[in-house]
């Protein structure tokens, strides 16, 4: 089985999966991984809420994740199917969230010089789960900086990424509730999925198990 598509991009809130979908992504079709950063120094600081973590976390995450795509971009072959656990975008939704309106406005000029260099996904799979999944994966892997992280801001985040979501039209999107779903552990919820993208999606649609 192939897939119609050269770049996927997986994207969602906190704790929702990304990664380890990625990750199976890869390894069943020979992929490249595009993995974030998560070793951003700023981050400690920034759940400790020091003045100033903010703005120097986004603008880390914003510049790795530029070069990343650059750097990928340049050195991969093209018919090896590209994966990301992010989408470009992520970087605003994070801004928006968590910077001043003076941050924001130099944020969002750079944001505007290195966007428009990047090669948009051919499809984004859009990972949802509530609250309660994403604290208990988020406790789960136990990463030491994320153990501060609060529920009301795991809300915030997740509403800011619904926003967005509700109206992306940049690629096909696919949208996966992830709730009732272990692609880490139930291989069968990661072959449904496979057989879904392996058929051409147009617009937004929305993932139902097929055994449903």
């Amino acid at each position: 089985m192939s897939l119609p598509v050269h770049y996927i991009a997986v994207d969602g809130p906190i704790g929702v999966g990304k990664t380890t979908l990625v990750e199976k992504l890869a390894d069943r079709f020979d992929g490249v991984r595009i993995l974030e950063d998560v070793s951003n120094p700023f981050l400690p600081a920034f759940y400790e809420d020091r003045p100033g973590s903010a703005f120097q976390t986004e603008l880390y995450f914003l510049l790795s994740r530029y070069k990343q795509q650059q750097d990928t971009a340049q050195r991969e072959l093209f018919n090896r199917l590209l994966v990301a656990d992010y989408t470009f975008p992520k970087n605003r939704i994070f801004a928006y969230l968590n910077l001043s309106d003076d941050e924001l406005m130099l944020f969002d000029k750079l944001y505007a010089l290195l966007e428009p260099q990047l090669a948009v996904p051919d499809l984004v799979l859009y990972l949802v789960a509530d609250l309660d999944t994403c604290m208990a994966r988020i406790k789960k892997r136990a990463r030491t900086f994320e153990a501060e992280m609060s529920e009301e801001y795991m809300i915030e985040l997740i509403d800011a990424y619904n926003h967005y979501y509700h109206y992306y039209n940049r690629s096909p999107l696919l949208v996966v509730d992830t709730h009732n779903l272990n692609f880490k552990e139930r291989e069968e919820d990661f072959e449904d999925l496979v057989k879904q993208i392996s058929e051409p999606i147009k617009g937004t649609q929305y993932y139902v198990p097929r055994g449903t």
